[in-house]
Protein backbone atom coordinates (compact mmCIF):
# COMPACT_ATOMS: atom_id res chain seq x y z
CA UNK A 1 0.00 0.00 0.00
CA UNK A 2 1.77 3.47 -0.86
CA UNK A 3 1.15 6.71 1.78
CA UNK A 4 -0.76 7.99 -0.86
CA UNK A 5 -3.59 5.27 -0.29
CA UNK A 6 -6.41 6.82 1.10
CA UNK A 7 -7.71 3.92 3.88
CA UNK A 8 -11.96 4.83 4.12
CA UNK A 9 -13.06 3.58 7.72
CA UNK A 10 -16.22 1.20 8.00
CA UNK A 11 -17.85 3.02 10.32
CA UNK A 12 -20.75 4.86 12.11
CA UNK A 13 -21.71 8.37 10.77
CA UNK A 14 -19.48 11.03 11.37
CA UNK A 15 -20.26 13.44 14.53
CA UNK A 16 -22.63 16.52 14.21
CA UNK A 17 -20.63 19.66 14.49
CA UNK A 18 -23.56 21.01 16.68
CA UNK A 19 -23.03 18.46 18.94
CA UNK A 20 -21.75 19.30 23.18
CA UNK A 21 -18.63 19.20 24.43
CA UNK A 22 -17.96 15.59 25.43
CA UNK A 23 -15.40 13.82 27.51
CA UNK A 24 -15.14 10.43 29.51
CA UNK A 25 -12.98 7.22 29.59
CA UNK A 26 -11.86 5.23 26.36
CA UNK A 27 -10.28 1.51 26.67
CA UNK A 28 -8.02 -0.01 24.36
CA UNK A 29 -8.60 -4.08 24.21
CA UNK A 30 -6.90 -6.74 22.35
CA UNK A 31 -4.68 -10.10 22.30
CA UNK A 32 -1.19 -9.42 23.27
CA UNK A 33 1.09 -7.26 20.81
CA UNK A 34 -2.18 -5.93 19.00
CA UNK A 35 -0.67 -2.62 18.72
CA UNK A 36 -2.78 -1.01 22.00
CA UNK A 37 -0.19 0.82 23.52
CA UNK A 38 1.75 1.78 20.28
CA UNK A 39 -1.49 3.39 19.14
CA UNK A 40 -2.10 5.17 22.34
CA UNK A 41 0.75 7.14 21.94
CA UNK A 42 -0.40 7.66 18.33
CA UNK A 43 -3.87 9.36 20.29
CA UNK A 44 -2.07 11.05 22.84
CA UNK A 45 0.79 12.37 20.27
CA UNK A 46 3.55 11.45 22.78
CA UNK A 47 4.85 8.63 25.09
CA UNK A 48 3.09 7.44 27.72
CA UNK A 49 2.42 3.83 27.48
CA UNK A 50 5.64 1.03 26.99
CA UNK A 51 5.97 -0.16 23.69
CA UNK A 52 7.91 -3.67 22.57
CA UNK A 53 7.85 -5.84 20.01
CA UNK A 54 7.56 -8.52 22.68
CA UNK A 55 3.84 -9.73 23.45
CA UNK A 56 2.08 -9.20 26.98
CA UNK A 57 4.69 -6.28 28.11
CA UNK A 58 1.69 -3.83 29.97
CA UNK A 59 1.48 -4.53 33.19
CA UNK A 60 -0.50 -1.33 34.60
CA UNK A 61 -3.46 0.65 33.15
CA UNK A 62 -1.75 3.53 31.93
CA UNK A 63 -4.09 6.72 31.24
CA UNK A 64 -3.41 8.80 28.40
CA UNK A 65 -5.23 12.23 27.83
CA UNK A 66 -6.19 13.33 24.38
CA UNK A 67 -7.52 17.16 24.97
CA UNK A 68 -9.58 18.72 21.13
CA UNK A 69 -11.59 21.67 20.99
CA UNK A 70 -14.75 19.54 21.14
CA UNK A 71 -13.68 17.10 23.51
CA UNK A 72 -11.23 15.40 25.93
CA UNK A 73 -10.31 11.51 25.92
CA UNK A 74 -9.02 9.76 28.96
CA UNK A 75 -7.77 6.68 27.59
CA UNK A 76 -6.74 3.75 29.63
CA UNK A 77 -4.33 1.24 28.23
CA UNK A 78 -4.98 -2.51 29.81
CA UNK A 79 -2.76 -5.40 29.68
CA UNK A 80 -3.84 -7.66 26.58
CA UNK A 81 -6.73 -10.01 27.42
CA UNK A 82 -5.49 -13.92 27.24
CA UNK A 83 -6.17 -17.22 28.50
CA UNK A 84 -3.86 -16.94 31.54
CA UNK A 85 -1.15 -19.75 32.73
CA UNK A 86 0.19 -17.99 36.12
CA UNK A 87 -1.13 -16.10 38.74
CA UNK A 88 0.10 -12.95 37.18
CA UNK A 89 -1.88 -13.87 34.36
CA UNK A 90 -4.88 -14.16 35.86
CA UNK A 91 -4.49 -10.83 37.67
CA UNK A 92 -3.51 -8.97 34.69
CA UNK A 93 -6.78 -10.54 33.10
CA UNK A 94 -8.85 -9.19 36.35
CA UNK A 95 -7.57 -5.80 36.02
CA UNK A 96 -8.62 -5.95 32.13
CA UNK A 97 -12.34 -6.51 32.65
CA UNK A 98 -12.25 -4.17 36.38
CA UNK A 99 -11.57 -1.55 33.45
CA UNK A 100 -13.92 -2.31 31.23
CA UNK A 101 -16.67 -1.71 33.59
CA UNK A 102 -15.78 1.92 34.07
CA UNK A 103 -15.61 3.40 30.76
CA UNK A 104 -17.51 5.14 28.22
CA UNK A 105 -16.48 3.27 25.13
CA UNK A 106 -13.92 0.45 24.07
CA UNK A 107 -11.87 0.24 21.25
CA UNK A 108 -10.73 -3.40 20.22
CA UNK A 109 -7.59 -3.59 18.15
CA UNK A 110 -6.94 -6.33 16.17
CA UNK A 111 -3.75 -6.53 13.94
CA UNK A 112 -4.08 -6.63 10.49
CA UNK A 113 -1.23 -8.39 9.78
CA UNK A 114 -2.71 -11.74 12.03
CA UNK A 115 -5.81 -13.27 10.45
CA UNK A 116 -8.88 -13.06 13.25
CA UNK A 117 -8.04 -16.28 15.43
CA UNK A 118 -8.95 -17.78 18.72
CA UNK A 119 -7.67 -15.00 20.91
CA UNK A 120 -9.55 -12.99 19.06
CA UNK A 121 -12.77 -14.58 19.12
CA UNK A 122 -11.96 -15.24 23.00
CA UNK A 123 -12.15 -11.39 23.85
CA UNK A 124 -14.99 -11.04 21.48
CA UNK A 125 -16.92 -13.20 23.43
CA UNK A 126 -15.70 -11.77 26.75
CA UNK A 127 -16.81 -7.72 25.34
CA UNK A 128 -20.06 -9.20 24.40
CA UNK A 129 -20.53 -10.78 28.23
CA UNK A 130 -19.38 -7.48 30.10
CA UNK A 131 -20.57 -4.76 28.46
CA UNK A 132 -24.29 -6.13 27.89
CA UNK A 133 -25.71 -5.10 30.93
CA UNK A 134 -23.98 -1.50 30.45
CA UNK A 135 -24.43 -1.13 26.63
CA UNK A 136 -20.81 0.41 26.15
CA UNK A 137 -19.59 0.58 22.68
CA UNK A 138 -17.46 -1.49 21.29
CA UNK A 139 -15.42 0.05 18.53
CA UNK A 140 -13.55 -2.31 16.46
CA UNK A 141 -9.74 -0.77 15.35
CA UNK A 142 -8.04 -2.67 12.44
CA UNK A 143 -4.28 -1.93 13.29
CA UNK A 144 -1.05 -2.01 11.69
CA UNK A 145 -2.30 -1.42 8.38
CA UNK A 146 1.16 -0.43 7.24
CA UNK A 147 2.10 -3.93 7.11
CA UNK A 148 -0.19 -5.27 4.69
CA UNK A 149 -1.39 -4.29 1.13
CA UNK A 150 -4.75 -3.22 0.44
CA UNK A 151 -6.26 -6.71 -0.51
CA UNK A 152 -5.29 -8.75 2.81
CA UNK A 153 -6.93 -5.33 4.49
CA UNK A 154 -10.19 -5.83 2.83
CA UNK A 155 -9.96 -9.42 3.69
CA UNK A 156 -9.24 -8.65 7.52
CA UNK A 157 -12.29 -6.01 7.63
CA UNK A 158 -14.48 -8.58 6.26
CA UNK A 159 -13.37 -11.08 9.08
CA UNK A 160 -13.54 -8.73 11.90
CA UNK A 161 -17.16 -7.51 10.71
CA UNK A 162 -18.16 -11.35 10.94
CA UNK A 163 -16.70 -11.29 14.45
CA UNK A 164 -19.48 -8.75 16.41
CA UNK A 165 -21.72 -6.36 16.58
CA UNK A 166 -19.61 -3.13 16.65
CA UNK A 167 -20.00 0.46 17.10
CA UNK A 168 -17.73 0.92 13.83
CA UNK A 169 -14.90 -0.28 12.15
CA UNK A 170 -11.95 1.67 11.42
CA UNK A 171 -8.51 0.52 10.01
CA UNK A 172 -4.86 2.40 10.72
CA UNK A 173 -1.92 2.76 11.61
CA UNK A 174 -0.12 4.09 14.61
CA UNK A 175 3.12 4.16 13.52
CA UNK A 176 2.92 5.50 10.30
CA UNK A 177 -0.65 7.89 11.44
CA UNK A 178 -2.68 6.62 8.89
CA UNK A 179 -5.95 7.15 9.91
CA UNK A 180 -5.72 8.26 13.67
CA UNK A 181 -7.33 11.52 13.74
CA UNK A 182 -10.65 9.14 12.53
CA UNK A 183 -10.05 6.84 15.25
CA UNK A 184 -9.72 9.93 17.93
CA UNK A 185 -13.21 10.78 16.18
CA UNK A 186 -14.68 8.16 16.32
CA UNK A 187 -14.38 7.32 20.02
CA UNK A 188 -15.41 10.79 20.49
CA UNK A 189 -18.49 10.63 18.90
CA UNK A 190 -19.14 7.67 21.77
CA UNK A 191 -18.20 10.09 25.12
CA UNK A 192 -20.93 11.68 26.94
CA UNK A 193 -21.56 15.25 26.87
CA UNK A 194 -19.75 17.01 29.52
CA UNK A 195 -19.58 20.81 30.98
CA UNK A 196 -15.88 20.99 29.88
CA UNK A 197 -12.66 18.63 29.97
CA UNK A 198 -11.93 15.87 32.95
CA UNK A 199 -8.35 16.94 33.21
CA UNK A 200 -6.34 20.18 32.43
CA UNK A 201 -5.55 20.83 28.70
CA UNK A 202 -1.82 20.30 29.24
CA UNK A 203 -1.82 17.32 31.27
CA UNK A 204 -1.29 14.46 28.75
CA UNK A 205 -0.92 11.57 31.64
CA UNK A 206 -1.62 10.74 35.28
CA UNK A 207 0.39 7.94 35.66
CA UNK A 208 2.41 8.09 38.72
CA UNK A 209 6.21 9.56 38.06
CA UNK A 210 7.31 6.26 39.50
CA UNK A 211 5.21 4.04 37.50
CA UNK A 212 6.27 5.86 34.20
CA UNK A 213 9.93 5.62 35.54
CA UNK A 214 9.92 1.99 35.78
CA UNK A 215 7.75 1.04 32.76
CA UNK A 216 10.73 2.98 30.73
CA UNK A 217 13.46 0.55 32.33
CA UNK A 218 11.59 -2.37 31.97
CA UNK A 219 10.78 -1.33 27.93
CA UNK A 220 14.76 -1.16 27.52
CA UNK A 221 14.98 -4.10 29.18
CA UNK A 222 12.54 -5.98 27.35
CA UNK A 223 14.58 -5.33 23.77
CA UNK A 224 17.06 -7.98 22.47
CA UNK A 225 16.64 -10.77 25.00
CA UNK A 226 15.22 -14.17 24.72
CA UNK A 227 11.45 -14.48 24.61
CA UNK A 228 10.70 -16.56 27.87
CA UNK A 229 12.28 -13.43 29.53
CA UNK A 230 9.77 -10.50 29.44
CA UNK A 231 6.91 -12.17 31.60
CA UNK A 232 9.55 -12.66 34.55
CA UNK A 233 10.72 -9.15 34.65
CA UNK A 234 9.18 -6.86 37.27
CA UNK A 235 10.43 -2.88 37.77
CA UNK A 236 10.66 -1.07 41.23
CA UNK A 237 11.90 2.69 41.28
CA UNK A 238 13.74 2.43 45.00
CA UNK A 239 13.85 6.54 45.25
CA UNK A 240 14.23 9.39 43.30
CA UNK A 241 16.23 12.23 45.84
CA UNK A 242 18.88 15.30 44.66
CA UNK A 243 22.18 14.52 44.47
CA UNK A 244 23.11 16.97 47.66
CA UNK A 245 25.82 20.18 47.58
CA UNK A 246 25.48 20.57 43.91
CA UNK A 247 24.57 24.43 42.29
CA UNK A 248 21.51 25.61 41.65
CA UNK A 249 22.08 25.44 37.88
CA UNK A 250 23.68 21.62 38.01
CA UNK A 251 21.17 19.97 39.46
CA UNK A 252 21.30 15.87 39.35
CA UNK A 253 18.97 13.57 40.52
CA UNK A 254 19.79 9.94 42.03
CA UNK A 255 17.61 7.61 40.49
CA UNK A 256 17.86 4.09 42.28
CA UNK A 257 15.62 1.36 40.48
CA UNK A 258 15.26 -2.61 41.33
CA UNK A 259 14.64 -5.06 37.86
CA UNK A 260 13.85 -8.43 39.25
CA UNK A 261 13.83 -11.44 37.51
CA UNK A 262 12.59 -15.07 38.73
CA UNK A 263 16.41 -16.90 38.07
CA UNK A 264 19.61 -16.36 38.17
CA UNK A 265 20.18 -17.33 34.62
CA UNK A 266 17.35 -15.00 33.32
CA UNK A 267 19.71 -12.25 36.17
CA UNK A 268 23.21 -12.97 33.89
CA UNK A 269 20.73 -11.95 30.67
CA UNK A 270 20.18 -8.54 31.87
CA UNK A 271 23.06 -7.72 33.25
CA UNK A 272 25.10 -8.95 30.22
CA UNK A 273 28.82 -10.07 29.60
CA UNK A 274 31.12 -7.38 31.84
CA UNK A 275 27.84 -5.85 32.79
CA UNK A 276 27.46 -4.81 29.15
CA UNK A 277 23.84 -5.39 28.23
CA UNK A 278 22.76 -3.71 31.72
CA UNK A 279 24.60 -0.67 30.70
CA UNK A 280 22.65 -0.19 27.39
CA UNK A 281 19.42 -0.77 29.46
CA UNK A 282 20.68 2.20 31.52
CA UNK A 283 21.59 4.36 28.84
CA UNK A 284 18.42 4.14 26.92
CA UNK A 285 16.20 4.58 29.68
CA UNK A 286 18.18 7.33 31.65
CA UNK A 287 17.12 9.28 28.26
CA UNK A 288 13.09 8.52 28.95
CA UNK A 289 13.51 9.45 32.78
CA UNK A 290 15.47 12.60 32.21
CA UNK A 291 12.59 13.89 29.97
CA UNK A 292 9.72 12.80 32.47
CA UNK A 293 11.76 14.18 35.42
CA UNK A 294 13.07 17.27 33.20
CA UNK A 295 16.75 16.92 35.11
CA UNK A 296 19.64 15.23 34.44
CA UNK A 297 19.99 11.86 36.11
CA UNK A 298 22.27 9.29 37.61
CA UNK A 299 20.24 6.24 37.17
CA UNK A 300 21.59 3.13 39.46
CA UNK A 301 20.27 0.11 38.14
CA UNK A 302 20.26 -3.61 40.38
CA UNK A 303 19.53 -7.33 38.84
CA UNK A 304 17.50 -9.18 41.87
CA UNK A 305 16.10 -12.56 42.09
CA UNK A 306 12.79 -13.46 43.55
CA UNK A 307 12.01 -17.08 42.71
CA UNK A 308 8.98 -17.57 40.78
CA UNK A 309 7.06 -14.09 41.60
CA UNK A 310 4.92 -14.55 38.84
CA UNK A 311 2.94 -17.31 41.30
CA UNK A 312 4.00 -16.32 44.64
CA UNK A 313 0.66 -13.89 46.13
CA UNK A 314 3.15 -12.15 48.27
CA UNK A 315 6.38 -11.15 46.03
CA UNK A 316 3.07 -10.27 43.60
CA UNK A 317 1.82 -7.86 46.04
CA UNK A 318 5.61 -6.43 47.29
CA UNK A 319 6.22 -5.85 43.32
CA UNK A 320 2.70 -3.88 42.67
CA UNK A 321 0.51 -6.31 41.34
Amino acid sequence: MSDDDELVPVATGAPDGQTPYRAGFACLVGRPNAGKSTLTNALVGDKVAITSSKPQTTRHTIRGIVTRPDGQIVLVDTPGLHKPRTLLGRRLNDLVRETLLGVDVIGFCLPADQKVGPGDSFIAAELAELVQAKRVPVVAIVTKTDAVDRDRLVEQLIAVDRLGDWAGIVPCSARRGDQVEVVRDLLVEHLPASPGPLYPQDVLTDEPTETMIAELVREAALEGVRDELPHSIAVVVDEIVPRPGRAEDDQLLDVRVNVFVERDSQKAIIIGRGGSRLREVGSTARAGIEKVLGSRVFLDLHVKVAKDWQGDPKQLQRLGF
